[in-house]
């Protein structure tokens, strides 16, 4: 896919499940929407084929591919009431539902996203999260096959982003229906995702259920986006990784040769400077403290390695009261190391 004579997609190839919720995740500018865009037919791809159920949709105008949306912007006709914009897609079918048929589904769905009290109000006399349900309806009411919802939180303020989370989960169960659902955000991708497909600089960089890629990231980008991560680079000789932060156990069976390797801060322990290393603890670097943040149920520590790079710690048991400037070592289980691909990001 190109614009302007430039490449802005390479080589996706993907394949989604009839009932799964799958989510594109990735920075701005890294293909995401582009490719749901594709999908939905907003846009015409330069070479390659969309499948859906084995018919191809390549060439179909969007209108024709019986694709439900749902935008950002909600997109609601501001002079319909709330019931009239679900009907809407119905009375635009050929052939057309007959009026009783039409106002049985809309109905039910009004039902399933708990909207029913609201039917006669428009637009602007209902909220965000309203109107944002709404939309999801009308996506709904004509029983598609696939729903394409690109980044339909983002508006919306933290605690009604997450009240909503639960509702596309619930939905989506009630449903069945297959979802490709565009964000940027980490924790709803992680939260609401049978798969993540994870997009860097136009491309796939890693497909997998979030437990996969969030414990088994495959490339420091892939590390780095979906959540935080101590990264350490230097080499590994027969499964020992050596580097300007110290020499660890790592890896048994991983090839020789220059490596980046990965801890999470949830990992990682905070020790007094030179104490023995508890049992279960097989790697520990030395640390300058930096910083502690109380972040409700954990504390996040923040200090300098060896080598200069700013490391994490972040559990449930940690000190925020520590002296900025002193030393002390962050120590974690071999285990818990992940050898990336790629080098650093």
């Amino acid at each position: 896919m190109a614009y302007g004579g430039v490449r802005v997609l390479r080589d996706v190839d993907l394949r989604v499940e009839a009932g799964e919720f799958v989510t594109f995740l990735g920075p701005s500018g890294s293909g995401k929407t582009t490719t749901l865009n594709l999908i939905a037919g907003f846009l015409q791809p330069v070479q390659g084929e969309i499948l859906l159920d084995g018919r191809d949709l390549t060439r179909i105008p969007a209108y024709q591919r019986g694709i439900g949306v749902v935008f950002q912007s909600y997109a609601l006709f501001p002079h319909m009431t709330v019931a009239e914009n679900i009907a809407y897609p119905l009375q635009q079918r050929r052939p057309r539902p007959g009026r009783e048929a039409i106002a049985r589904r809309v109905d039910a769905v009004l039902d399933l996203v708990q909207m029913r009290a609201y039917a006669d109000r428009r637009p602007d006399q209902l909220s965000g999260g309203q109107q944002q349900r709404v939309a999801l309806a009308r996506a709904v009411v004509f029983e598609p096959q696939l729903l394409l919802l690109d980044e339909p939180l983002g508006a919306l303020d933290k605690r009604l982003r997450e009240s909503l989370q639960g509702e596309l989960r619930r939905i989506h169960r009630e449903l069945g229906v297959t979802v490709v659902f565009v964000t940027h955000d980490q924790d709803e991708a992680l939260s609401l995702s049978d798969r993540i497909v994870l997009f860097h600089d136009g491309a796939i960089e890693q497909v997998g259920t979030p437990e996969e890629i969030y414990d088994r990231p495959r490339t420091a980008f892939a590390a780095g986006f979906l959540g935080d991560s101590n990264l350490f680079e230097g080499r590994l000789e027969r499964g020992v990784f050596s580097g300007a932060a110290g020499r660890f156990a790592a890896l048994p069976g991983a090839p020789d040769g220059p490596a980046t390797l990965m801890v999470r801060p949830e990992h990682v322990r905070l020790l007094p400077a030179g104490a023995p290393l508890p049992e279960g603890l097989d790697n520990a670097v030395p640390v300058v403290l930096d910083d502690a943040v109380f972040a409700g149920a954990t504390v996040r520590v923040e200090a300098i390695g060896p080598d200069g790079r700013r490391l994490l710690a972040q559990g449930a048991g940690l000190d925020r009261r520590i002296a900025p400037g002193s030393a002390a070592q962050f120590a974690w289980p071999a285990s818990a190391t992940r050898l990336l691909a790629g080098g650093a990001a």
